[in-house]
């Protein structure tokens, strides 16, 4: 009697029955198979939001864009997995840094917003470090960041070539970002 053959599976049932795990292991653990991380679909109304924020348009008396720099334009990034919304500029302020922090600490606190502070440790002069604040809540949340810059990062991050008046004072860039969905976000996250 010749050996009995036996019949070989499909080349995609080992596969159709690592789905059915997968998805069997996904529903008895309660976890979705979906993706966690926000795109930039759909944003442009947020974005238009963060774009008509006040605190980006008071700026320090003498404070001025630096001469031939193009407004940032404000934006969705998606690139790291999860958007963050973005709406930012740039000033040349020709007095010292702290001039700049007192007004937007006054200025940010007067429009609702709430001044985080470093965590032990990590904390350096705000005239160093820069300002961030919080407003908002899940769902609306805002964050709203200052930073001191000098010509060199605005050629390394704009392709901006500083003149003199942006080494006479302070440079500063001024950003209110959120997530996609509006998730409250801390700055020291």
């Amino acid at each position: 009697m010749p050996p009995r053959k036996h019949p070989t599976r499909p080349p995609a049932l080992p596969g159709a029955l690592l789905l059915a795990t997968a998805l069997l292991a996904t529903g008895v653990s309660g976890c979705s198979a979906l993706s966690p991380f926000n795109t930039c679909d759909d944003t442009a109304t947020r974005v238009k939001a963060l774009r008509s924020q006040p605190v980006l348009e008071s700026v320090p008396a003498g404070a001025t864009v630096p001469k031939g720099l193009a407004p940032e334009p404000a934006g969705c990034i998606d690139d790291s997995g999860d958007a963050w919304l973005h709406a930012e500029r740039i000033y040349v302020f020709p007095g010292p840094r702290q001039e700049v922090v007192d007004f937007y600490r006054a200025t940010a606190e007067a429009d609702g917003w709430r001044l985080q502070s470093a965590p032990e440790g990590l904390s350096s002069p705000e005239t160093t470090a820069g300002l961030c604040f919080t407003k908002g809540g899940d769902g609306d949340a805002l964050l709203l960041t200052v930073q001191f810059t000098s010509a060199r990062q605005l050629k390394i991050e704009h392709g901006y070539e500083a003149g003199p008046e942006f080494d006479s004072g302070s440079g500063f860039e001024i950003e209110v970002g959120s997530e996609a969905d509006g998730a409250k976000t801390g700055c020291f996250d």
